[in-house]
């Protein structure tokens, strides 16, 4: 054994910090694009939004030509710079911005409405319980018991703590929180601080005096069979004619099983695209959405401070590091730009009868076929096509919804499994409410169109669906 000194060349893929920065921003939604450019902007003084006014472009009336400028608009602004792995040259870059390209831009007075008229109330569940409470002859124990009660029911309308939980929190008996809860159980909305849907649904067949007819039994002991369509096993043990077993279980049909939905926020997400693709005569033109996303660049003022002589070596080295910080970013989102036009490009290639035709015409696709195409990895396209949406002729649809799986069909070619699902869809839009498609019945269907995937296979797409067994869409009336 002894010790020597030798030379071996190694390959090793490393990770800079410029291709960190590039694959996170690639992988990000539009919303946290604009939330990091923010960022950005807030904690590197070099970097600046700019500000200038762009003529307003008719989308629907772009053209094929239009095609290559839009291309040209993404190119890179800071191609000047000749950067080396540690080292930038600084002065051919201020070089390439004139002095003068950053314009103020100037904002008209406008009438501002009033505040009352933009800003909608809506009282919440608990506030409007509370206001119930306090218009009640509550005495101060018991309108702490219902407080305590209106604090722990969900957004649909139920009690989520139990009476005993309520007595030991508060330090009182059961019996008294139950008495304040059957007062909170005429309260509106009705059927509100239920514990389960059967007593929600008899609290609104009590207000009715119904609790003591068919509708009460049936409610009482006959939900399961309800859900199940089994009304005739309802009228054979109450020993009730079918014809009232239906007009009970109707009336029962329109009581609200979630008596907290109207006080439901709207948490609707509303998409904003990141592409739009419009047909111009015979060809689809690809337009990027930057609405709303900041345009940025290097700010006049550190392109001036680099071209004066400083003997300050330490704010020299900070106005570099910042300007470097600020030129990495900038290319990284061009070049997230640019991935993501060039990977629509292909979608668009691949799927062309989708555009023409809709969505019986989606092909199969897998993230390959894209990849070989442009010539990048699977992982990258991967990343693209995660939250990033595009706007076409037939809606608005995730970039990876182009992307599916295979499924054979006879004497044809491949289909897409997106395709398949919305013929399911629409055999199910047209089928008989009263007797709706088995499973079975629908691959039946299929193989009339050519189709062939078992039974197992329908009942899968059907629930990624959100679409009830044809027991549950049966209609009783």
């Amino acid at each position: 054994m002894d010790i020597r000194q030798t030379l071996k060349l190694t390959q090793q893929l490393v990770m800079t910090p410029q291709l960190q920065q590039a694959i996170k921003l690639l992988q990000m939604s539009r919303l946290e694009l604009v939330e990091t450019i923010n960022e950005e902007m807030e904690t590197n003084p070099a970097l600046e939004e700019s500000v200038e006014q762009e003529p307003s472009v008719d989308h629907e009336e772009a053209s094929v030509k239009e095609k290559e400028l839009i291309m040209d608009n993404i190119t890179e602004d800071v191609s000047s710079i000749n950067a080396s792995e540690n080292e930038i040259n600084w002065e051919q870059y201020i070089e390439s911005y004139s002095a003068t390209d950053y314009q103020s831009r100037k904002f008209e007075h406008e009438e501002v409405p009033q505040y009352e008229n933009i800003v909608r109330s809506q009282d919440s569940l608990p506030d409007h319980l509370r206001w119930q409470i306090q218009m009640s002859s509550f005495d101060e124990r018991e309108r702490n018991i219902a407080n305590f009660i209106a604090g722990n029911i969900d957004d649909d309308g139920y009690l989520k703590a139990s009476l005993e939980e309520v007595a030991e929190a508060l330090d009182c008996e059961v019996e008294d929180a139950e008495e304040v809860l059957k007062v909170i159980h005429a309260f509106d909305p009705l059927g509100i601080a239920a514990r389960d849907l059967r007593e929600c649904l008899l609290i609104q067949a009590s207000f009715l005096n119904l609790d003591n007819t068919l509708v009460g039994e049936i409610i009482k002991n006959y939900l399961h069979d309800i859900e199940g369509r089994r009304l005739s096993k309802i009228a054979k043990e109450t020993g009730s004619p079918l014809e009232e077993v239906v007009a009970a279980v109707k009336v029962i049909s329109e009581f609200e099983p979630r008596p907290g939905r109207p006080f439901a926020e709207d948490n609707a997400q509303y998409i904003t695209p990141d592409l739009y693709v419009y047909k111009v005569d015979d060809e689809y033109v690809i337009v990027q959405n930057e609405d709303g996303v900041p345009r940025l660049r290097i700010s006049n003022y550190y392109k001036e401070a680099m071209q004066k002589d400083n003997d300050d070596d330490g704010a020299r080295e900070y106005i570099q590091g910042k300007v470097r910080s600020a030129v990495w970013l900038i290319k990284s989102i061009q070049q997230r730009q640019r991935t993501i036009y060039k990977v629509m490009e292909s979608i668009l290639k691949f799927q062309r009868d989708f555009f023409d035709n809709g969505m019986e015409c989606l092909k199969p696709l897998v993230l390959k076929d894209v990849a070989d195409d442009i010539g990048m990895h699977e992982s990258t396209i991967s990343r693209v096509t995660n939250n990033k949406y595009v706007q076409t002729p037939h809606g608005i649809f995730e970039l990876k919804f182009f992307f599916n799986s295979a499924i054979s069909c006879y004497g044809a070619d491949d289909i897409a499994s997106e395709s398949v699902k919305e013929k399911i869809r629409q055999l199910l839009a047209t089928e008989n409410v009263k007797k709706p498609f088995s499973d079975q019945a629908i691959v039946e269907l299929l193989k009339n169109s050519n189709i062939n995937i078992a039974r197992r296979t329908v009942t899968k797409y059907r629930e990624m669906m959100g679409l009830a067994s044809s027991s549950k869409r049966k209609k009783l009336f």
